[in-house]
């Protein structure tokens, strides 16, 4: 099939490649001509695994290729996905700037005549479809259209495999000839689809992700539990998760969530629930253990230390989770502006995402030292934090890491090393909810 996915940033991007890899012949759109002549010279802003030669491959067979003018997608599609940003406002509420001018440009080059059938992949609020429909008709009162929402359910660091093999394909649609397009574009990816109503399938998203942010909440409130009791939050979680109404998924007890999607998604699934005026309770006690989580963790660091000012400090780990680069709303980040905030002198290390954060004014590289290896940021240091669960920091040469440090104390803020491991190299260990935290 030909499709078009207008927006080539994380999600457009992925589902692109993708769609592409199975056989359709997708363009990828977006305003910005400098990410487009980056990607037509091969080169992809962004780290995911296995995204660089699913695109490589795909641009050279021909079937995936990359343009500013919508004109030029809509003209050469039967299926336009709009892949923008829906970033917050200040309430919480989602920015629908940029979805309902892609709306209106999609009308601008509409022709009689030619269905085309429009899909939200963007995450949305409830009711964005219909106002994406009106949006066309006023603009282009002769249109042959249907508007649809298919919400992604992608993984940062294994958005490919999500992709390639999903759980299930959502597809929201009031018109049987949009829902067998759709069915079509799906038809290699041999995934369970559900057909839904449109106002469905955008509540879905958020429905998923607040729920996942809940599970997440939920056992780093049982931590603390754990940590006053001297009960082990990792057996806990196992036992817990043994259960398979509950699953294990998502039962890790940590710094807490954070990135591009729960803590939006959170925010924005409140903010409609107050809008329908059925306030969402539940969701704000997860936002509150969520922020709570950091403050508990940096109170541990804190009494150890005594005092953070002018300690020396190594971070491992600066995006909001491994095998990604993506920096946003990253709980490791915070750590360390806390710190440093206190006054603490801080070297961090990342394998993929420091130069985004400086980047990105995330850091202030006046302030925190980036080092190019674990090691080099442990130096001297009097405390180690483990930010960010980066599968190289498990491989890591311990007896090293303590050599080179001033005071051998590790604060886990994932729960990534074993405590009697790190005991036996002589490390004075704190961990999440474990063993009263050491």
């Amino acid at each position: 099939m030909d499709l078009c996915i207008i927006g080539s940033g994380y999600v457009g991007l992925v589902s692109g490649a993708c769609f592409a890899e199975v056989g359709h012949h997708v363009v990828c759109v977006d305003n910005d001509q400098r990410k487009v002549d980056a990607l037509q010279a091969g080169k992809i802003p962004i780290y995911e695994p296995g995204l660089e030669d699913l695109v490589h491959r795909n641009v050279a067979a021909k079937r995936l290729r990359f343009t500013n003018s919508i004109q030029d997608g809509v003209d050469s599609s039967q299926v336009v996905f709009i892949a923008v940003p829906t970033p917050p406002q200040v309430d919480g509420s989602v920015d629908l700037t940029y979805i309902e001018r892609v709306a209106r440009e999609i009308a601008g080059v509409l022709k009689p005549g030619e269905y085309r059938v429009v899909v939200d992949k963007s995450t949305v609020p409830v009711k964005t479809g219909e106002k994406v429909a009106d949006t066309i008709r006023r603009y282009n009162k002769g249109a042959e259209f249907d508007v649809v929402s298919n919400p992604e359910f992608l993984r940062e660091g294994c958005a490919v495999p999500d992709l390639m093999n999903p759980d299930r394909v959502v597809i929201g649609s009031a018109s049987q000839k949009a829902t067998d397009l759709m069915k079509q574009v799906y038809e290699p990816f041999r995934a369970p689809i559900l057909v839904t109503d449109v106002n469905s399938a955008e509540l879905i998203k958020h429905a998923a992700n607040s729920f996942l942010s809940l599970k997440i909440s939920y056992i780093n409130a049982v931590a603390a539990i754990c940590e006053a009791s001297g009960a082990d939050v990792e057996m806990v979680a196992d036992g817990i998760g043994m259960d398979k109404r509950i699953g294990r998924n998502f039962l890790n007890a940590g710094l807490g969530y954070g990135g591009s999607c729960f803590p939006k998604d959170v925010k924005a699934f409140i903010a409609i629930s107050k809008q329908l005026g059925t306030p969402f309770k539940l969701l704000e006690e997860v936002e509150r253990i969520n922020a709570a989580q950091l403050n508990r963790f940096i109170d541990k660091v804190r009494n150890a230390l005594w005092v953070l000012k002018d300690k020396q400090i190594a971070v491992w780990g600066l995006t909001f989770k491994p095998d990604t680069d993506d920096v946003r709303n990253s709980v490791a980040i915070e750590l360390v502006n806390k710190l440093v905030a206190e006054g603490a002198h801080v070297t961090a290390y990342d394998p993929k995402g420091a130069e985004k954060a400086v980047e990105w004014k995330l850091i202030d590289p006046t302030k925190v030292k980036l080092a190019p290896t674990p090691l080099d940021a442990v130096k001297d240091a009097e405390a180690l934090i483990l930010a960010t669960e980066w599968k190289e920091f498990s491989n890591v040469d311990f007896a090293e890491v303590k050599q080179s440090m001033h005071t051998p104390l590790v604060f886990d803020g994932r729960n990534l090393f074993d405590p009697e491991t790190m005991a036996q190299f002589g490390f004075t260990y704190h961990a999440v909810g474990r063993a009263g935290g050491k």
